[in-house]
C-alpha cells in the first residue's frame, strides 16, 4: 500500500514552491515588502497557486518515477525526516512563529531579534537545514524522483540564492552583530571547514 508514502512525496513537491516563492522577493526587494507590510503574504500564495495547481493535476505522472531503496534506506529516510521536524520545531520555538513567517522582515511593527542561542550556535540557518533533512528523509523514504529533485533544488536555491540574500538583509538590521555571529558559526552544514 503505497497511498501514504506518496501522500507524503505529493506533499513535499506541492508545498515546496512556497518557500523560494516567499523568500526570494521578500529577501530582494525588503523595503518594498515593508510598504506592503502583511500584504506581502498575498504574493505567495498567488505565485504557488499554479505551480501547485499544475503539481497537483499531474500528480500520477510526477509519482510514477520511483526508485525502490532497501528496506534500510527507507528506515535512514525516516531518521532524516524525524531529525529535520525536530529540528524545525526547536528552530520555531527559539524564533517564535513571527520569526518563521517572516514578519519582522516585512513589518517594522515586529521588531526582530538576533536569535544566536540554540540551533543557532550550531549552524546559521537551522530552518533551512531542517526543510533539506526533511525533502532529503521523504525522497529516501518514497522514492519518488521527483521529491529527490526538488531536495536537490531546495538545497542549491537556498544556499546560491537565498541565504546570501538573507544574510544580505541580516547585516543591514544587525549589522557588527550578525558579522561576528557570521565569522563565528556555520553558515549550513554544522562543521567549519578549515580553511588554509
Amino acid at each position: 500500500m503505497r497511498i501514504v508514502p506518496d501522500l507524503l512525496a505529493l506533499l513535499t513537491i506541492v508545498i515546496w514552491p512556497v518557500v523560494p516563492l516567499f523568500w526570494i522577493p521578500v529577501h530582494c526587494f525588503p523595503m518594498v515588502f515593508r510598504k506592503l507590510g502583511f500584504y506581502t503574504y498575498i504574493m505567495p500564495v498567488m505565485l504557488w497557486l499554479p505551480p501547485a495547481y499544475f503539481i497537483f493535476t499531474n500528480r500520477d505522472f510526477l509519482l510514477q518515477f520511483k526508485l525502490y531503496p532497501p528496506f534500510a534506506v527507507n528506515e535512514a529516510g525516516l531518521m532524516l525526516s524525524i531529525a529535520g521536524g525536530a529540528l524545525q520545531i526547536w528552530t520555531g520555538e527559539l524564533q517564535g512563529l513571527r520569526g518563521l513567517i517572516g514578519l519582522p522582515e516585512i513589518t517594522k511593527k515586529v521588531e526582530g531579534r538576533l536569535v544566536v542561542e540554540g540551533a543557532f550556535s550550531i549552524v546559521r540557518h537551522p530552518t533551512y537545514l531542517s526543510h533539506t533533512l526533511m525533502f532529503a528523509g521523504v525522497f529516501l523514504l518514497t522514492g519518488v524522483i521527483a521529491v529527490g529533485i526538488v531536495t536537490l533544488l531546495d538545497f542549491i536555491i537556498i544556499n546560491a540564492v537565498v541565504i546570501p540574500l538573507e544574510e544580505r538583509e541580516l547585516i543591514s538590521r544587525f549589522g557588527e552583530a550578525y558579522e561576528a555571529y557570521k565569522a563565528r558559526v556555520p553558515r549550513f552544514f554544522p562543521v567549519r571547514i578549515s580553511r588554509p
